[in-house]
């Protein structure tokens, strides 16, 4: 009996919460659209202002890593020409010298070259320690480091292969991050996070690095809230840019870096994956709009750049060092990228739909014969779309 009245008394709060959720489906939505409109109106408003009032890095010390090639190297270049301090930190130590002494050039004060490796914990808390010891303090971390696998998850011989992935590009950020936010703290610094367009849209092959990407752009959203006030964080997310990856650089299934310029040009498409529909005409059109369109997509890295033109390091690295002087929370290089995290939101069938068709290979067919890379051997296309650092397969000297 006491069961029973407890249940009837529940019945008239479980018809309230009912009816608040009915209330609540009708108006928030239009609501928040409304002032969604009003805050991007606002955000644009104090974005021209902003851009009046970037920070003055001079003297500053801002630390660098994979700072021996790519964007890496560029932002080196660009903050030395402002007059900051650098820490350069690579494994390669022979390429950090080379990055160095052309940073002193651009007019850097004072530049620390630290040989480590990110993926290791006790390495990445030695690089904060050195700047400390030399500096003794530290405004801006760049987290930049990061390598590129290229497989399907089933082709995988040995699947943990492919953990450096998100020990370098993950990891190796957090580790970083974690050893300097006391300091940052102190000196009320900044975050620059290197992630990628690659961290929305779900291309294949590229499973294990758009998922390293993926848990960057989360990780640094979620500090952004914990580090407030003290720690700015910007995050970029880079389209193609002039890189050792666009240059065909990656971590094979076998786990071992490769370069493989073939492979950079392919677009993992068959003309045995054109469905029967192409018959019809206006298909047809809404098909070669869209592969053209989908071609210009960054989708993680080199392995399939194919007819689209590679963003500059340098102009990249201006790009991002301006967007971290005027305290942005998010930067896309180029800007245009930005409407592929707009089509994820809104139609990702669509997205999934045309990513399969244009990227997945039927069965005994090789990537090497996609329609993408005949277009670039047939028009010589590359050699006005890739900047000649990346069309030569020769990396530099390590």
């Amino acid at each position: 009996m006491q069961k029973k009245i407890n249940h009837l008394q529940l019945l008239p709060l479980s018809k309230a919460m009912d009816l608040f959720h009915k209330f609540m489906n009708t108006v928030a939505p239009p609501t928040s659209l409304f002032l969604l409109l009003l805050f991007l109106l606002f955000k644009f408003l104090l974005s021209i202002l902003r851009s009046f009032f970037c920070e003055n890095v001079a003297g500053k010390v801002v630390l660098i890593t994979g700072a021996s090639s790519g964007i890496g190297e560029h932002l080196a270049y660009e903050y030395a020409k402002r007059g900051a301090c650098l820490v350069l930190v690579a494994r390669r130590e022979k390429r950090l010298r080379e990055v160095a002494n052309r940073a002193r050039a651009f007019g850097s004060p004072d530049v620390v070259v630290v040989c480590a490796d990110v993926s290791k914990v006790d390495d990445c808390k030695r690089t904060i320690d050195e700047a400390m010891n030399h500096f003794g303090r530290l405004d801006y971390l760049v987290n930049n480091a990061g390598i590129i696998s290229v497989c399907m998850l089933e082709d995988s011989p040995e699947i943990t292969n492919f953990k450096p992935v998100m020990d370098i590009n993950f990891w190796g950020s957090v580790y970083t991050t974690y050893f300097a936010a006391p300091h940052l703290r102190k000196s009320k610094g900044k975050i620059v996070v290197i992630a990628s367009s690659a961290g929305w849209v779900p291309v294949p092959r590229m499973s294990i690095y758009n998922a390293s990407k993926a848990a960057l752009i989360s990780f640094y959203e979620t500090l952004r809230n914990e580090f407030w006030p003290d720690i700015r964080i910007t995050i970029v997310t880079p389209g193609f840019v002039e890189s050792e990856m666009t240059q065909g650089k990656y971590l094979t299934k076998e786990g071992v870096m490769g370069i493989d310029q073939e492979l950079r040009d392919v677009k993992l498409l068959s003309p045995l994956n054109i469905p029967m529909q192409l018959s019809n005409l206006r298909f047809l059109f809404l098909f070669l709009f869209l592969f053209f369109w989908l071609n210009s997509f960054h989708v993680g890295g080199q392995v399939q750049v194919s007819a689209v033109p590679v963003v500059s390091a340098d102009g990249t690295a201006k790009a991002v060092v301006d967007s971290a002087c005027r305290g942005d929370r998010y930067l896309t290089v180029p800007w245009w990228f930005g409407v592929t995290f707009l089509w994820k939101m809104f139609s990702p069938e669509v997205l999934d739909w045309f990513l399969r068709l244009l990227y997945v290979t039927g069965p005994g067919i090789s990537e090497r014969d996609a329609i993408s890379k005949k277009i670039l051997e047939l028009t010589g296309a590359k050699k006005f779309l890739y900047p000649a650092s990346i069309q030569s397969p020769e990396l530099k000297a390590d």
